[in-house]
């Protein structure tokens, strides 16, 4: 078993990585039924919480069939960070994870994410505030460094350990790679493999197949992977992991008929989380993952995403499952 504060996972847990757009309880239980042991909400600014943002507090919405479940947050400021903390605990998070790896440029230019990888005592002092002012198991995700001068996260997650943090994940590049190039497990190893950690240390970063899941299981000796990009549009791969380290077999690949059935119970469920139109409009980017493959698939993607009434949508999905029995 895997124990973080007080919760206990089951051994070597898969998680589904927090994603902006991607990540919310349509999807999230989607990945929970293909049996996702720990998931997260989309990362959340403590800005937009402590203004009050709808979209913000939308976010943090949790429902108890997710559970166990992790809010990520996101900020610059500490005191702003305190603050959301104290909004966080009405929703009852399982977990309260801070976001020092986000790459991408809005979020590092205010400060936030991985920006805080170039000032290293104050993603110390944050953290420790952060412990400080909850009961709720704190974690913390991140990369290997800023760049490739800077690959310090050896040193980071001891740091972060001796202020209280409950785990660690590790995205295996730096915030220069971006999303670039192949993932370097070999600190996450060094991580996970350091005498003096004893936290859960969970690695991040191409994860794409059931024998990729356990060769670097095997390797780094982590103690759980967490899956971002490999699981949009491929919900099912949290399963597959799991029968082949079990089992040494590989899952038949989902048939059309399943596919289907995935994407409309996505549809339906964005659709009452989002209403009628934005439901509709967020499905778009999901529809190329789900069907990818298939020789001729083209002309049916693009009428899914192009079309905005629900019920042609459910009339293309139809003629796909006849197309491809």
């Amino acid at each position: 078993m895997v124990q973080i504060g007080q919760l206990v996972l089951n051994d070597f847990p898969l998680m589904l990585a927090p994603m902006e757009d991607v990540s919310d309880p349509p999807f999230r239980a989607l990945c929970k039924e293909q049996l996702c042991d720990l998931m997260y909400t989309e990362f959340v600014s403590v800005e937009g919480l402590i203004r009050d943002s709808d979209k913000s507090l939308k976010k943090i919405e949790l429902y108890e069939e997710e559970r166990p479940m992790g809010i990520q947050i996101f900020g610059a400021e500490i005191d702003s960070m305190i603050k959301a903390v104290h909004m966080i605990e009405e929703a009852k998070p399982d977990l309260l994870d801070i976001n020092f790896g986000c790459p991408v440029k809005k979020v590092v230019s205010k400060g936030c994410g991985a920006a805080l990888l170039q000032d290293i005592p104050k993603m110390v002092e944050m953290t420790k505030r952060v412990v400080e002012a909850t009961q709720v198991p704190v974690t913390v995700k991140t990369r290997l460094g800023w760049n490739e001068q800077s690959k310090n996260v050896v040193e980071v997650a001891e740091r972060l350990q001796d202020i209280g943090i409950q785990a660690i994940s590790i995205h295996g590049r730096t915030r220069s790679q971006l999303y670039q190039g192949n993932a370097d497990w070999t600190l996450i190893g060094d991580v996970k493999n350091n005498p003096r950690m004893h936290i859960p240390v969970f690695g991040n970063g191409d994860i794409d197949s059931p024998q990729k899941a356990l060769e670097y299981k095997n390797r780094y000796g982590v103690d759980g992977i967490m899956i971002g990009r490999a699981a949009i549009g491929n919900p099912w791969i949290f399963k597959e992991i799991k029968h082949f380290i079990a089992t040494g077999e590989v899952l038949p690949e989902p048939d059309i008929s399943e596919r289907v059935r995935v994407i409309r119970k996505h549809l339906d469920a964005s659709i009452q989380w989002k209403g009628l139109r934005t439901g509709i409009m967020e499905m778009r980017k999901h529809y190329a993952r789900y069907l990818r493959g298939y020789e001729g698939i083209k002309p049916f993607r693009m009428s899914l995403s192009t079309e905005n009434e629900i019920d042609k949508i459910y009339l293309i999905l139809t003629e796909i499952t006849e197309n491809y029995k």
